[in-house]
This record gives C-alpha cells, structure tokens and sequence, in this order.
C-alpha cells in the first residue's frame, strides 16, 4: 500500500494522521534501508535515524524533519549549505558545511543532529527522499506505511484532505492542521485527536518565518553600523581634538618658560 496522494510539480509534503499511526516501525526502517543509515531503537533523533516514532499516552507520533516552507537552517547556514528545493525538501550539500552548526541553533524544532563522534563530522536530518520525489516517486516511508497514517502529496493537496478530514469527523480531530501556519508553515502536516501539547509540540511558536524577523533585524545593520561609526568617528575626533589642544597648550606654556628664563 503507498500513501500517495496527487503527484504533480507542487511543493510536496507529507501528511501525519496521528490517529492512525499504530508505532509499528516500518517508517523508520524505510527510511533506514533508502539512506544507508546505522539505525537503531532510539526514539530520539541522532546521526543514526532521520525518523523516530515517540510514544505519548497510547498515542505513537513520528518525529522528523518539517521541510519549513521558509526554513530558518537556510537562512542562519553562513556558506549557504542548506537550501530549499522547489520539490519542498530542505537538504544538505557536505561540500559546503564546516560544522559551524548554526542550522541546529536556528531550528526552532531542534530537529539537525551532529556526527560528534567522527573525525568528519556531517549534520544529519531528513531530506523528504528529494532524489526520490523529483523522480516521481513516493517517500520511502510513506509507501511503507501499512496504515496510510503517513500520507505523501502536493501539499495543497495534503491540505484539502486533512481540512476534510476535520470536517467530517470532528468529533475525532482536533480542529487543526498542525504545520499549516506555524512558523510560516511546513511541509510536514499533522492530524491528532488530542491537543498537540499533549505529544510534546511546542505551542509557542509563532506563526510567521523566525527568519523573516532576523532579516528585518539584519536590514537595520547597515543604518545602525552608518551612524555607530559616526557616533564613534565623532568621540575619536574630540579625543584627538583634546590631546591636540593639550599639546599645543604645553608647548606655549614651555615657549613661555623659556624665553622668562632668557
């Protein structure tokens, strides 16, 4: 069974029914198997797994990745290591990283890892199977999925099919696509019958990009630096102003001397 929905040029995404997820694994070990990774029982994300399955109550929740639709990694990666792809998948290139790790700072879902261990360390987190879906393929995980509760689509489309979901169940969902407007929107999308709270989500994060408010910072830098340099530039003229004075005041006062002793 493949948990595909419309396959077009769109933004893809994936679509998390929580409802549905019954913790069996097969995510993690798709994913294990299509990137060559250690893996392992862990249910906290490391150098070892792009996905983990955390059990919350009798709820299983898959944790990965959210593919930001404005991602804050990109934007703190200061050799531009991070990007974007049209598909909806942010990757990695390891040509260009040099370990700063800035992209696990600005993450506000704490998502990259880091290969402490290695002599040649590489960060580590889900690349949306990118090779896979610009090939016109699914997900690895979202066709193993035995339940569908991992849904793979155009992310509009992933949309239109939650918003329905709420609205014919509402008893069953809580009213919100989790991922649609939080912190710009993502392109991993969840559904719960409980309060996302309660599955460990933040609820504070804002729903415009982080990144959007440090570029309105850094768009400030060029007028701050102008006028800190003028402030600074004015100080050092009245430092150099007064030792100036002070140096001329000396050396009338020792002409004076002088020529009294005469």
């Amino acid at each position: 069974m493949s948990g595909t929905v419309s396959h077009s040029g769109k933004t893809k995404g994936l679509l998390i029914d929580v409802t549905l997820c019954i913790g069996c694994g097969a995510c993690q070990e798709a994913c294990v198997k299509e990137h060559n990774l250690p893996g392992g029982d862990d249910d906290q994300l490391s150098y070892r797994n792009y996905t983990v399955i955390q059990k919350h109550g009798d709820q299983f929740v898959r944790k990965l990745c959210m593919h930001c639709e404005t991602p804050s990694c990109v934007s703190a990666c200061p050799v531009g290591a991070l990007n974007k792809r049209e598909s909806g998948a942010v990757v990695w290139d390891h040509t260009k990283c040099f370990g700063c790790r800035y992209c696990m700072i600005s993450c506000p879902f704490e998502i990259p890892t880091f290969e402490w261990y290695s002599y040649n360390p590489r960060i580590r987190k889900c690349v949306l199977c990118y090779e896979r879906i610009e090939a016109g393929r699914p997900t690895a995980c979202a066709e193993a999925c035995p339940t569908e509760a991992t849904l793979f689509g155009d992310r509009d489309t992933l949309i239109e099919v939650a918003t329905q979901r709420i609205r014919s169940r509402a008893e069953k969902y809580q009213d919100h696509v989790w991922g649609l407007y939080e912190v710009g929107g993502t392109s991993v999308l969840y559904l719960s019958s409980v309060p996302f709270e309660s599955l460990s989500f933040k609820k504070d994060l804002m729903q415009s990009p982080p990144s959007e408010i440090t570029w309105r910072i850094l768009g400030q830098v060029p007028n701050v630096v102008l006028i800190g340099a003028w402030v600074l530039g004015g100080f050092y003229f009245l430092y150099r102003r007064r030792h100036e004075v002070k140096a001329a005041e000396a050396h009338t006062t020792e002409k004076g001397g002088h020529g009294d002793a005469k």
